[in-house]
């Protein structure tokens, strides 16, 4: 195991199968003597986590806090997670391709958050985690919850959020194209259900962001990009009841994040971070993208979902320039 599991008092704690609070106390005391956290204690604290079946509230947030200091401060370089070390991170928590717990899932989205940048496949494999459990009823958000698979609620949507914010620091501006292909997966696998009215808004949002971007459209932070404040209502005569059972407010907020940050310091930000970001997507960006949406939302088989009309609406009065290959599809909304 681990180098801290092979002091005496954790040796005996690894065989009692349970975890109280003086146990955590104990454990904190031991990890963090001399300030650091090595791959052996990390190692370690993974291996308590897995065994034992009786373990206090105050374990989970100790073992979060721990184990991200590890990967994201102590690790080289420090705030900045390598593809080595994300790589390492998956298969530690990973059980045939899912996450073994909510605590693990909670220190996967953790160290997103902390970290200044992590390698995309994290992201995409903590968007992959909610998508196992709203398609399939399979990971660690069934164990002990009330979701319901084939649905989205409020909490599955507000993770998803968590997820995409987490990994928009550092110049991580537009969503990616494996994040879209994660949503629009969600997406049509749940199209049926009664889903929460923020789901919707999340998925306009985000796609919307990474289309718009593809084309070369600078973008806002994800934070302005995907905010909570609904922007929809304001095409509500384009869409009829859809935007009725949608959350207040306006049309105009998502516009203003893409046109009008708050202050010269804040545009010139952002406009800097978009300019490295598409730089950086350059030498892969051309007519796909348009293509990818087109085939995933104007294939001919069925008619428009209504936030798919949404997310065009969005597109349609956004975007500066729309790809021919688009056209077609946009005529289809006013």
């Amino acid at each position: 195991m681990g180098e801290l599991i092979m002091s005496a008092p954790v040796a005996e704690l690894a065989s009692t199968n349970r975890i109280t609070a003086e146990d955590v106390t104990m454990l904190r005391r031991e990890v963090f003597a001399d300030g650091v956290v090595s791959r052996g204690e990390a190692e370690a604290l993974f291996a308590l986590d897995q065994t034992a079946r009786d373990k206090c509230g105050e374990w989970a947030p100790f073992f979060v806090e721990a184990v991200s200091d590890y990967i994201v401060h102590q690790e080289k370089p420090e705030g900045y997670i390598s593809e080595e070390n994300g790589d390492w991170l998956v298969r530690t928590v990973s059980r045939d391709g899912m996450v073994d717990s909510r605590t693990e899932l909670e220190l996967l989205v953790q160290v997103l958050e902390e970290a200044k940048s992590s390698p995309g496949q994290l992201s995409a494999y903590a968007l992959e985690q909610v998508a196992h459990a709203v398609i399939d009823g399979k990971g660690p958000l069934m164990h002990g919850g009330n979701l319901v698979p084939g649905h989205i609620a409020k909490a599955e949507v507000d993770l998803l959020r968590r997820i995409l914010y987490a990994y928009g620091g550092d110049g991580n501006i537009a969503v990616t194209k494996a994040e879209a292909e994660i949503l629009f997966m969600i997406n049509d696998r749940t199209a049926a259900a009664d889903n929460d009215p923020s789901w919707n808004d999340l998925y306009v949002k985000a796609i919307a962001n990474y289309v718009m971007c593809s084309a070369g459209y600078e973008p806002p932070t994800r934070e302005a990009a995907l905010r909570h404040e609904n922007f929809l209502d304001e095409a509500a005569p384009t869409l009829g009841g859809f935007f009725g059972r949608m959350v207040s407010g306006g049309f105009a907020a998502i516009l203003e994040a893409y046109h009008s940050p708050g202050d010269i310091e804040a545009e010139w930000e952002a406009r800097n971070r978009a300019t490295e970001a598409l730089a950086r997507r350059a030498e892969t960006i051309d007519a796909d993208e348009a293509k990818w949406l087109a085939e995933r939302v104007g294939d001919g088989r069925r008619p428009l979902r209504d936030n798919e009309r949404a997310l065009l609406t969005l597109i349609k009065h956004a975007s500066p320039e729309i790809h021919p290959a688009l056209k077609p599809l946009l005529d289809k909304v006013a």
